[in-house]
């Protein structure tokens, strides 16, 4: 059962991320966040997991370190856990992306299992997304990544790998994962 607290965060994600579009898109960004809270709590997850979900991005993307403190001020430290934990970068500016990407992926193995259930659905609604938008508009997608096809690539096979790694997981969401990287992959021509 979801409570006042899991509207509470969905008003405070709304609200910081009000205008923010999905990358290349005019999708709202709550939607993403929508998403990654729905394949959380269909997964088992709970309320407190489900509420890192709405605000994963948070700290990340609309002001991190002051935004972390005000997370656990407003929801407390295990929801400013998960939401530090799905973070690759507190700092402004933002370290150079690959470093990000390589620290971020050193770190799951030791996460909790609360982070990495948040992660894992972060990662398989963005890789939905991907493959969606490949079909509409092909090459042209890899633009909207700092370092394009390659990376993109890279970076969503390696999180595969370590996810299929962990205990920590439900096995549907690291297969669907799996699935969708796949054809990522299948459609970006890399065998």
């Amino acid at each position: 059962m979801l409570t006042s607290s899991f509207e509470k965060a969905l008003v405070y994600a709304h609200r910081v991320h009000a205008g923010q579009k999905r990358k290349g898109s005019g999708i709202p960004y709550i939607t993403h966040l929508l998403s990654v809270a729905a394949l959380v709590l269909e997964a088992g997850g709970n309320e407190t997991e489900a509420i890192g979900a709405l605000l994963h991005d948070a700290v990340e993307d609309q002001g991190g370190r002051e935004r972390l403190t005000e997370i656990k001020e407003e929801f407390g430290p295990e929801v400013a856990a998960i939401v530090e934990g799905c973070s690759d970068a507190l700092e402004k500016p933002k370290p150079e992306w690959w470093e990000r990407k390589r620290r971020y992926l050193a770190h799951l193995p030791e996460a909790s299992p609360s982070v990495l259930l948040v992660s894992v659905a972060d990662k398989l609604h963005n890789a939905r997304c991907i493959v969606a938008d490949y079909r509409e508009i092909g090459e042209g997608l890899w633009s909207r990544f700092n370092t394009g096809k390659e990376g993109t690539l890279w970076y969503y096979q390696e999180l595969t790998r370590v996810y299929r790694q962990s205990a920590k997981l439900p096995t549907a969401l690291v297969d669907e994962l799996e699935r969708v990287v796949g054809e990522m992959v299948r459609q970006a021509g890399n065998k």
